[in-house]
């Protein structure tokens, strides 16, 4: 028996991948649950399971291929012992619904009117973060609907104009055969086009702070030990951090709210994205209810984010939303940084390396273990008042953690 390989459903906002591998060949045997191809979405790389034991009997999509959620990729002869195809057919069995069709070999129907185009949900989401309406972009989804992708497309070629409009170099490249050139992944292209676009869209200004580490490494070396033991994860910085912002923010709202259209959003609950660095990229998977969490449970979270972000395991539904985020190049070095913003958040918090640094104290020369904050807040709702004194309540609150105890 015959059993298709389906491009699983991937989450609301996702639509699209990109096949980015298979794993098996032709012929080769499988069992369920087996891993047998990877898609790469705008978010996150997903491996997609055997359906079901037996063996590879056709592959219908090649790597490189876009597909939509639903389409057919290959099939796979149940049993031990499934019959091998010796050369890939055209995808003969499958319905006009289901048959993959390349993104990028589908003809572009003529632009619709908006009474007859529906813009999809993902792209009226674009739309709103980027100010590109969705009347300016042809629409290619079914009966002329403009989908996440046509936004996508239009946003990326609105962000190469500026470098095609400068000339690049004439004739061969002169150290040509000691480069090497190879495509961006989905991932990289849109972090890429997010981060433009953060810029294109968001009034983006950073004001900075330092606060002063010594009670919080303090604390941490008094009770790593004891809280290791307890909760079974060791007790870092970012949970500390993570408490100090939820208390800023519910003192200054505006930094916790976004913009869509004319409107002000206040999002009464603290989901924070946390930024994880991997070998493909950055992603920010979110802490839901972040203020209704324990330090011990933020550091859980945290720990279990990085492991499975470096293991390709992160859920697409685990990097959706977000109300701010906090990044941490100090665990690169990083002394001083601006963050971007991650659109459509109106905050995001930048912590840096620690570093003993000569400090007045009482009129007394210190050594200090010192770290500069870095705030990047979208100017357009965000006061530079509240930056600054947001910032400053970070600081108390990391200089004298016994205000977090008592939430003063």
């Amino acid at each position: 028996m015959s059993i298709e390989i389906k491009v699983p459903a991937m989450g609301e906002s996702v639509t699209e991948a990109t096949v980015a591998r298979w794993f098996k060949k032709e012929g080769e045997s499988v069992s369920r649950d087996e891993p047998v191809l990877e898609l790469e979405t705008d978010k996150v790389t997903v491996e997609v399971p055997a359906p079901a034991a037996g063996s590879i009997e056709s592959i219908a999509v090649t790597a490189g291929t876009t597909v939509q959620v639903g389409a057919v990729l290959g099939s796979i002869a149940e049993g031990k012992g499934g019959k091998t195809v010796a050369a890939p057919a055209a995808p003969p069995a499958q319905t006009k619904s289901e048959a993959p069709t390349p993104k990028a070999e589908a003809p572009k129907p003529a632009p619709a009117t908006r009474s007859e185009a529906p813009t999809m949900p993902s792209a009226q989401r674009i739309a709103r973060e980027s100010g590109v309406p969705t009347s300016t972009v042809p629409g290619t989804g079914r009966d002329g609907r403009v989908t996440k992708g046509d936004m996508l497309e239009a946003l990326e070629a609105r962000a190469t104009k500026p470098a095609q409009a400068v000339a690049a170099p004439s004739g061969p490249r002169l150290h040509a055969d000691r480069e090497e050139k190879v495509p961006m992944s989905r991932l990289r292209k849109t972090i890429a086009l997010r981060l433009k676009e953060s810029q294109n869209t968001a009034a983006q200004l950073t004001t900075f702070n330092e606060v002063d580490m010594t009670r919080i490494m303090a604390l941490r070396a008094e009770y790593k030990d004891s809280f290791e033991k307890k909760h079974g994860v060791r007790l870092g910085f970012m949970g500390f951090f993570a408490k100090a912002s939820i208390a800023a923010l519910k003192e200054l709202p505006t930094i916790n709210a976004e913009i869509e259209g004319d409107n002000i959003i206040y999002k009464n609950y603290y989901d924070l994205g946390i930024a994880v660095s991997t070998d493909r990229g950055l992603v920010v998977p979110v802490v839901r209810d972040a203020d209704q969490l324990s330090l011990a449970a933020i550091e859980k979270a945290v720990m279990d984010f990085g492991t499975r972000a470096r293991d390709n395991k992160i859920k697409l539904e685990e990097l959706q939303g977000g109300t701010f985020s906090i990044t941490n190049g100090g665990v690169f070095g990083s002394l001083m940084s601006t963050p971007i913003l991650n659109s459509p958040q109106s905050g995001i918090l930048g912590m840096h390396k620690i570093q003993q640094r000569p400090m007045a104290i009482n009129g007394k020369i210190e050594i200090r273990p010192m770290m500069y904050l870095a705030l990047s807040y979208d100017h357009r709702l965000v006061d530079g008042r509240d930056a600054v004194t947001f910032l400053v309540r970070v600081k108390e609150n990391l200089e004298d953690p016994g205000r977090l105890l008592l939430d003063v």
